[in-house]
C-alpha cells in the first residue's frame, strides 16, 4: 500500500498554511526521471489575495523601520542559509540534478549569501536613496520603497536568482519592500527550505512576519492578475520571453513596473587574425562555455560570429569536433529538453545547417546531445528573425559572413542580448576591424567583453546584467549589481517647501 504524500504548505503573513489549491504537482529527478516524493500545491486566487493583503501591512509597518533591521535580516538570513546549507545544497541537487560541487555548494550558495550581504551593507548606507538637496529653490528629491514586490524566479539558478533568495529579492528587501515569491515548480522543495531559514531571520531581526512570502505555482490567468493588482508596487522577472512577454503586458496595461530577463543569444565575434593563431583554443573556450550546466545559463553564448576564410574554416573543424566530444548532463526538466530540440528544430527549417548533435540521449533522465549548427551570413539575413530563436541549452550556431560588410549587416540585424563578445589577435591585427565592429555590437548588448566568454556574472557594482529587448524590457536597469539593481524597486520622491522638521532625515542637510 503506497503512503499517501503531504502536501507542502504555503507561506502567507508569517505562517505556513494549507493552500486553497486547484491542484498538485510533483517534481522529478531530472537526473533520472523519477518522481521525487513530494507534493506541491498549485494555488487559488485567495492565496494571493491574503499575501497581498498582508504585504501591504508589512509594507507600511517597513516604512516606520530603521534600516539597521533590514541590514539585520539579509545577514541573518545569510548565515541560516549557511547553517542549513548541506540539506539545501542536497534539496537542488535533486531536483535540478545540477552537480552539488562545486556548482551548488562551492559556487552558487556563496555567491547567494554574499549578495545578501552587499545588499545589507546597501541597505545601512543608503547610497541607493540618491538623495538631492536644492536649498535655493526648496526642492528635494530621493528614492524610497514603491511598495510590495512580486519576484518571479527562474529554473536555472535555485539559490542565485531564486524568488525567495535571489538578486532581486535582495535588492527588494534592502530598499525596505516586502517580497512575495513565486518559487520555481522545479525546486520547489529547496524554495521551501530556504523560506524556512528566510523566517527565522525575520524573528532574529523582528521585521514584520509578512516581509517574506512564498507561494510555489499558479496558473497564468493567476499570474497575470497578481503582477497588475493595486497592491503590487513592482515585479521583478526571469525566466522565458514567452512567460515574460505575458506578464508585461499584464503590468503594462495595469501601470506597473516590471523588469524583466528573458532571452539572450550572446553572440561572440572572432576576428580573423586572431584565428590564425587561436583556432583550436578558441574553439575549446566556446565549446565549454556553451555547454557548461547543459548550456543553461542566460549567459552563454548561442551565437558565434566569423568571416569567411583558411582560419575560419579550421576553426569550425575544431569547434564541430570540440562540441561533439562534450558529454551532455542531464538538463532541468523534460520540458527544458524538448523545448531545446523545438527550437534546433526551427533553426533547421529556417535556414542553418546541423554539423553535430540535435537529438535526444536515450536513457534514464533528460539529457539532450551538444549541438552545432551552420548558416551563411546571406542565408542569416533573409531570415534573421526565424535565426535568432533560442535554443536554451547546449547549443550554439555559428555565422560564417563573406566579408566584414555582410559581418555588419548581421550586427545591425542582431536583437538585444545581454552580452557580447569580441575575440581578437593579441598582437594588435585585429585593432582596425574592432574599431569598425564594436560601436555596432555595443549598441546591441548590455555587457561588452573582450577576449573571454560571457558565461557567469559576477556580483559587483560595476556589472551590468540587462541589455536592450527583449534581453531585458527595459536597458536602462540591471538585475545584477548592487546597489544600483535596488534602484528598480523604488519609486523617485520630491519635497517641495516641506517643512524642516517633516523631512525624511536624510534630506535635512
Amino acid at each position: 500500500m503506497q503512503t499517501a504524500v503531504a502536501t507542502a504548505k504555503v507561506w502567507i503573513g508569517g505562517k505556513w498554511c494549507e493552500s486553497d489549491a486547484e491542484g498538485v504537482f510533483e517534481p522529478e529527478n531530472p537526473a533520472t526521471g523519477e518522481k521525487l516524493g513530494r507534493e506541491f500545491p498549485v494555488s487559488r486566487w485567495s492565496d494571493c489575495d491574503r499575501a497581498l493583503s498582508a504585504a501591504v501591512e508589512a509594507a507600511h509597518a517597513l516604512e516606520k523601520t530603521p534600516p539597521e533591521k533590514i541590514a539585520v535580516f539579509l545577514e541573518a538570513y545569510a548565515k541560516e542559509l549557511e547553517a542549513d546549507a548541506e540539506a539545501i545544497v542536497q534539496a537542488a541537487h535533486e531536483e535540478t540534478a545540477l552537480p552539488a560541487s562545486p556548482r551548488l555548494k562551492d559556487v552558487e550558495l556563496p555567491r547567494t549569501t554574499d549578495q545578501l550581504r552587499q545588499a545589507a551593507a546597501a541597505a545601512r548606507q543608503g547610497t541607493w536613496r540618491r538623495p538631492v538637496i536644492d536649498q535655493a529653490k526648496g526642492l528635494r528629491s530621493c528614492y524610497a520603497p514603491i511598495g510590495p514586490v512580486v519576484v518571479f524566479g527562474p529554473n536555472n539558478f535555485p539559490f542565485a536568482f531564486n524568488g525567495v533568495s535571489g538578486g532581486d529579492f535582495a535588492a527588494a528587501i534592502a530598499a525596505g519592500n516586502p517580497v512575495i515569491a513565486k518559487a520555481h515548480p522545479l525546486h520547489a522543495y529547496t524554495s521551501q527550505r530556504m523560506a524556512e531559514a528566510a523566517g527565522r531571520a525575520l524573528k532574529t531581526a523582528g521585521l514584520p512576519a509578512a516581509t517574506v512570502q512564498m507561494i510555489y505555482k499558479l496558473n497564468h490567468e493567476n499570474g497575470a492578475r497578481l503582477v497588475s493588482d493595486p497592491r503590487i508596487g513592482a515585479v521583478g522577472f526571469t525566466g522565458s520571453k514567452g512567460a515574460g512577454l505575458k506578464l508585461k503586458h499584464a503590468a503594462d496595461t495595469a501601470g506597473k513596473p516590471i523588469y524583466l530577463e528573458m532571452s539572450s543569444l550572446n553572440p561572440v565575434l572572432f576576428l580573423p587574425e586572431g584565428l590564425k593563431e587561436n583556432a583550436q583554443k578558441w574553439a575549446r573556450e566556446l565549446a565549454d562555455s556553451c555547454t557548461l550546466g547543459s548550456g543553461q545559463f542566460c549567459t552563454r553564448p548561442n551565437l558565434a560570429l566569423a568571416i569567411a576564410g583558411d582560419a575560419t574554416e579550421a576553426f569550425m573543424q575544431e569547434l564541430t569536433a570540440a562540441i561533439a566530444s562534450r558529454e551532455p548532463h542531464a538538463m532541468l526538466s523534460s520540458t527544458t529538453r524538448d523545448q531545446l530540440h523545438e527550437s534546433i528544430e526551427a533553426l533547421q527549417q529556417a535556414g542553418a545547417t546541423l554539423l553535430t548533435g540535435g537529438k535526444n540521449v536515450p536513457g534514464k533522465g533528460y539529457r539532450y546531445s551538444s549541438t552545432l549548427l551552420r548558416v551563411s551570413g546571406k542565408n542569416f539575413l533573409k531570415a534573421a528573425d526565424g535565426l535568432q530563436r533560442e535554443a536554451f541549452g547546449n547549443e550554439v550556431m555559428a555565422i560564417v559572413a563573406a566579408d566584414e560588410a555582410e559581418l555588419l549587416q548581421v550586427l545591425e540585424h542582431l536583437e538585444g542580448q545581454l552580452t557580447g563578445t569580441v575575440y581578437s589577435a593579441a598582437s594588435g591585427a585585429d585593432d582596425a576591424l574592432y574599431g569598425r565592429l564594436a560601436p555596432v555590437l555595443r549598441r546591441k548588448v548590455g555587457r561588452l567583453l573582450n577576449d573571454k566568454m560571457p558565461t557567469g556574472v559576477a556580483v559587483s557594482p560595476a556589472m551590468n546584467h540587462g541589455g536592450p529587448y527583449p534581453a531585458t524590457g527595459h536597458p536602462g536597469f540591471t538585475s545584477v549589481g548592487i546597489p544600483t539593481s535596488i534602484v528598480r524597486f523604488t519609486a523617485l520622491q520630491s519635497y517641495d517647501n516641506v517643512r524642516p522638521d517633516r523631512l525624511p532625515d536624510f534630506l535635512r542637510g
